[in-house]
């Protein structure tokens, strides 16, 4: 059985989302900070009359700050009935990913980089972490 992902990277590394829960992604968009919003919560963004949270995954994800001169990317996605745009650095394709690439995340690997995965599939040359959005965008 395959399972279809949206990918994006965050600091070079490979991620990917269920194509299921992703609305659209989108370029930067202006947003409006949040006061006293925890750092993750990057501020709140008007998409065609829509307010949605924008989500540093950087932040979520204990990664290092991106590049003053980069544009984040967003990743709009429907979870549990809410719709949030994830901030990520590029977006790449959808791809068709088995069951028999997929591995559960090493005992070694700690942190909000294990709480937030599902597992990684073994792709030609390197790995396509899942994220798993709901306890990624959650707290």
């Amino acid at each position: 059985m395959s399972t279809r992902l949206v990918t994006f990277t965050l600091d070079g590394h490979l991620y990917g989302v269920d194509v299921a829960s992703v609305q659209e992604v989108l370029r930067g968009q202006p947003q409006t900070r949040i006061p006293l919003a925890p750092e993750s919560v990057s501020g709140l963004i008007n998409l065609r009359g829509q307010v949605l949270s924008a989500v540093e995954l950087r932040a979520r994800l204990g990664l290092p700050d991106r590049a003053a001169d980069q544009e984040a990317m967003l990743v709009v996605v429907r979870v549990a009935g809410e719709t949030i745009a994830l901030l990520v650095d590029t977006i790449g394709a959808v791809i068709d990913v088995d069951e028999e690439q997929f591995e559960l995340p090493p005992d070694t690997l700690t942190g909000a980089s294990r709480e937030f995965l599902h597992g990684a599939y073994k792709l030609e040359g390197q790995l396509l972490l899942a994220l798993d959005v709901e306890r990624a965008v959650a707290a």
